[in-house]
């Protein structure tokens, strides 16, 4: 071959691959950059979605406090207890929505009634527990379990109590937490549980910081049936159509002929401290679920935030 065409084929293919690379190199410049544009972009929707949730627990807090000047009783027909409608999140590149909900935890079965203040098993509270999982259809085992569980010495409880020497044995080892809930979430570590029980036991109760009562008013139709063994379907169902949206007008009349336990009788109200605040922000497809503990103060005290969590509760 002429040495002349030669090179020139040498210098064209060496053109050719120096195209290709500086196009190669080029879209990946591109094509990083649009990831980080993207990226950028996600971190400023959710932080945005953040501060929209935040927003929504100060309002909630401000109609907390207002209806406790406003009454002193707390029902499902009441503003706080209406679902919070989807609201636009203003924002001039992308459309955003804010929705929510409030429930109330003193209408749950607060798991650390459990243990009283000298760390012993408060029984009637116990057996109140054991007859929520036999509703709920769940093993009634857990009861016991969950009172080992936030008790503070390490002596199983016989027969359904678990301690450090059950827990140590499973894969992975953990020991058992001997002390008050803080997230309810934890009774998932409890030996034998599975999530399906869980997720059935979860719109049920809760973990508070402090021995609770229960308002009656907002109750779910399962811890209503709870509170004693004489208590059945179609008294449940008589008692939620009295209650309404307004509450029952005088509590230990209505409960007093089916409650015989007065330890059960006397942790009934019908008023409430403790709040549930779910928000969920969608901002372009930025996605933020947003939950926050409120604790209110009576006649018109301060609402103050005492949890808040990310993506669960």
């Amino acid at each position: 071959m002429n040495p002349a065409k030669r090179t020139r084929g040498v210098a064209l293919i060496t053109a050719m691959l120096i195209t290709a690379l500086t196009g190669s190199l080029a879209a990946g410049l591109v094509w990083n950059n649009a990831l980080d544009v993207r990226r950028t972009m996600t971190l400023l929707f959710h932080e945005q979605g953040l501060q929209v949730a935040l927003g929504a627990e100060s309002w909630i807090r401000n109609i907390l406090r207002d209806d406790s000047l406003d009454s002193q009783t707390d029902h499902l027909g009441e503003l706080w207890a209406s679902e919070l409608p989807g609201l636009p999140v203003d924002n001039d590149s992308v459309q955003g929505a804010v929705t929510g909900k409030v429930e109330d935890l003193n209408g749950r079965f607060n798991v650390n009634n459990l243990v009283d203040q000298s760390d012993n098993i408060d029984q009637a509270a116990l057996e109140q527990f054991r007859r929520l999982l036999i509703i709920l259809e769940i093993d009634p085992r857990f009861a016991g379990l969950t009172a080992d569980w936030i008790d503070a010495n390490e002596d199983a409880g016989f027969p359904d109590g678990a301690e450090d020497s059950i827990y140590t044995s499973l894969t992975p080892p953990y020991r058992a937490f001997n002390r008050p809930l803080v997230n309810v979430t934890e009774l998932a570590a409890l030996e034998g549980m599975d999530k399906a029980s869980f997720d059935r036991l979860l719109p049920h109760i809760t973990a508070l910081p402090v021995r609770t009562s229960i308002n009656v008013n907002t109750a779910t139709p399962a811890v209503l049936q709870s509170l004693d063994a004489n208590m059945d379907p179609s008294t449940v169902e008589s008692l939620l159509s009295q209650r309404e949206e307004s509450g029952f007008q005088d509590i230990k009349a209505t409960f007093g002929a089916f409650v015989t336990n007065p330890a059960i009788l006397d942790q009934l109200d019908g008023s409430s401290e403790y709040f549930q605040l779910k928000a969920v922000v969608q901002i372009d497809t930025v996605r933020v679920t947003y939950y926050s503990i409120l604790l209110r103060a009576p006649n018109g005290g301060p609402v103050t935030t005492i949890l808040r969590s990310l993506g669960t509760i």
